[in-house]
């Protein structure tokens, strides 16, 4: 029998779809499952984006350039001047989601055995796309006791070696939550330029930030321009995940050169995904005050609920929609797949993203989970009584195992 690729066996499970297959069960069984585990927000994508993919009714579908579509990029440039962000649309390629925008990346930056320094834990795909290309993450740890706050930049500085390529970090953070202030960000870049390593920020999170608190970007700091990668994407910010549009920015030109010859080679981003997001940057700066006020408030919901499970931690979010909680369970893994396999309440049960997926510290988060506060207020209230029923019942079953866990 013919073997696959090393490379594709080291390739890690997404720790949030890993469970898909027993959600499928459930609901093939009944069940109803508030998903928790997966950034698919339920707020309604913009009327105005789904009826100019509806108005536009071309004669032959064709490709559209490679970099993307001149007006959609227009449209970005437009809208990146709102948040003092200074490019031009040659600065920007489309690219089939924020996933393909961070591939066609770490493809440009790093050869086989080059290193990439990241805060864990760390969006999960960080290190799928690395090893894809035979790259090394090399992990820096933010502390559950600290709320996830960006660990001591000299940490940063300890980790680089000759094989250091770039810093990579999502701001603000997923899975945490966490948001790196204006100080932090410029404490990385002068180290970033000291050493002459790239700065790679995903920064698709960037209007949910809370409590009065301001979002500062790659873009915006000054005298980096050949070092700083900034990831985008229409997913979170207008509710548009299976539109898969999103974006690299960066004003060094070889890095956009590099990219263009990857966009080039999977040919164009999909046509009627670029007129739906194009249309999406005409929404009035209420849209994002509306959304921004509900996500505070599930946050609020989310926390208070889970603060009141007996034997859970959480931390709280400053930014994005997730949350890391800690469970009274010794692996959040197996409690989340019986979670999905043998337990509900009134046939209702909970979908979880276990943690340990997330971190590259063999150990860290076992027990722990990610929550997405991506469901309505109820729904979120809902969803954490269930878990409280359920880790009662789970931990009395392994307390008393005569009592089963069925």
């Amino acid at each position: 029998m013919p073997t696959i690729s090393h490379r594709a066996q080291i390739l890690p499970q997404s720790p949030i779809r890993k469970l898909t297959p027993y959600a499928e069960k459930a609901a093939k069984e009944g069940k109803t499952i508030y998903h928790l585990n997966i950034g698919q927000p339920d707020i309604k994508t913009p009327e105005i984006a789904i009826q100019a993919v509806k108005d536009f009714t071309p004669k032959v579908l064709e490709y559209t350039k490679s970099e993307g579509i001149n007006s959609l990029r227009e449209k970005v440039v437009e809208y990146y001047k709102k948040h003092d962000i200074k490019v031009n649309s040659n600065d920007i390629i489309i690219t089939n989601g924020g996933s393909e925008a961070l591939t066609y990346v770490i493809a440009t930056v790093a050869n086989a055995d080059d290193e990439i320094i990241i805060s864990e834990p760390y969006y999960a795909n960080y290190i799928s796309f690395s090893e894809a290309f035979d790259a090394i993450c090399v992990p820096i740890t933010s502390s559950f006791d600290n709320n996830f706050a960006l660990p001591p930049i000299e940490e940063f500085e300890k980790k680089i070696t000759p094989k250091t390529k770039a810093f990579l970090i999502c701001n603000p953070g997923n899975p945490t939550g966490d948001l790196y202030s204006k100080e932090e960000i410029l404490q990385l870049a002068a180290i970033a330029k000291k050493h002459d390593i790239f700065l790679i920020f995903d920064e698709v999170y960037r209007e949910f930030v809370y409590d009065g608190a301001t979002h500062y970007s790659i873009m915006q700091v000054e005298g980096i321009e050949q070092n700083a990668i900034m990831i985008d994407s229409v997913s979170k910010r207008f509710s548009m995940c299976g539109a898969r549009i999103g974006w690299v920015v960066s004003k060094n030109k070889e890095v956009m050169k590099s990219i263009l010859k990857f966009a080039q080679a999977r040919l164009s981003p999909p046509t009627y995904s670029q007129i739906g997001a194009e249309r999406a940057f005409d929404v009035p700066e209420t849209y994002f005050e509306e959304v921004l006020k509900e996500y505070t408030q599930r946050r609020n919901v989310l926390i208070e609920e889970l603060q009141k499970v007996q034997g859970v931690r959480v931390s709280m979010p400053k930014g994005a929609f997730y949350c890391i909680a800690e469970l009274p369970v010794e692996n959040a893994e197996d409690f989340c797949i019986w979670l999905l396999d043998n337990f509900s309440v009134n046939n209702e049960t909970v979908m979880l993203a276990p943690a340990e997926g997330f971190y590259a510290t063999e150990g860290l988060g076992r027990n722990q989970v990610r929550i997405a506060y991506v469901l309505e207020k109820e729904k979120i209230v809902k969803a954490i009584h269930i878990l409280a029923d359920a880790l009662k019942k789970y931990n009395n079953s392994l307390s008393y195992p005569e009592i089963g866990l069925h």
